[in-house]
């Protein structure tokens, strides 16, 4: 008899659960039902969505194309496209990660530079400002110059070396604003290290003029005077009408000294040697 009342007790409880499941089911959102479409049908609506710049939609539906037809051409294109709509949204990670998977996977393929361009792409539209640490601008740099080295000869080569001088004028901005930094504090020594730095390693970017000068201040505060002479002598042969070079002549006029060529200075030998390559 006592269990009979309990069952008699628990079917009311179980009829209401059954029924606010049954109405929870009908609430739930429903499922996008799968539909299996043919490629090329996926692939156009995918670019149509990239050219409407419905960038995230475009990628989920490149994604689609290779999920659905792993093995077809278009799968192999849809890949790429789908890190270019990575790109587009910033997420350079993805990017990166796709366009290094269709390399590995496509090595040979005649969309293979561009997977190359577009990793360095994303690492170079990751370069910082010049007061924050400049990895990424050394892997953009890695990067570029791997497109340069694999591919000289394409289009994707002559924008990667513009980007190259832009990022390497970056590295020296860095070196500058750690060198000015040292030469405020007085440490001469540090700042020099710098700044010729940026003279041996970044000679083609617009710091060098500043740099010389730097040197020269540099040296003067360590009173090597012969090598702040040679520094602005450099400067003036080099960059007569830069204003780093007025900077300096005034420097030395007030330590009653003048620019002068010092051919065992590392910074004559430096440029002389240079000279000759060109």
């Amino acid at each position: 008899m006592i269990a009979r009342s309990r069952s008699l007790v628990d079917l009311p409880r179980l009829g209401i659960f059954a029924v606010v499941a049954i109405g929870l089911l009908a609430c739930a959102p429903k499922r996008e039902e799968y539909v299996e479409r043919p490629v090329e049908e996926l692939y156009n609506l995918a670019m149509d969505e990239l050219h409407a710049a419905n960038y995230v939609s475009a990628g989920k539906k490149f994604e689609e194309v290779e999920r659905q037809h792993p093995y077809s051409v278009w799968a192999v294109k849809a890949q790429l496209m789908a890190a270019y709509a990575s790109y587009q949204i910033n997420k350079f990670d993805d990017a990166i990660l796709a366009a290094q998977r269709f390399i590995q996977l496509y090595p040979a393929n005649r969309d293979v530079a561009y997977a190359y361009y577009l990793v360095a792409l994303s690492y170079y539209e990751q370069i910082s400002d010049v007061g924050r640490d400049q990895k990424m601008t050394d892997l953009a740099l890695s990067a570029l110059d791997e497109v340069i080295r694999r591919f000289p000869t394409s289009e994707y080569a002559r924008d990667a070396r513009l980007k190259v001088d832009l990022a390497r004028d970056h590295l020296a901005g860095k070196e500058m604003e750690i060198g000015r930094f040292y030469l405020k504090r007085g440490l001469h020594v540090g700042a020099i290290n710098r700044f010729r730095r940026v003279i041996e390693s970044y000679q083609t970017t617009t710091h060098v003029p500043e740099a010389l000068h730097r040197l020269a201040e540099a040296y003067a505060g360590l009173g090597v005077i012969e090598e702040a002479r040679a520094a602005a002598a450099v400067l003036g042969y080099n960059y007569p009408g830069s204003e780093w070079y007025l900077e300096s002549y005034r420097l030395l006029s007030n330590l009653g000294q003048r620019p002068q060529v010092d051919d065992q200075s590392w910074m004559t030998r430096l440029f002389a040697s240079d000279a000759k390559g060109r």
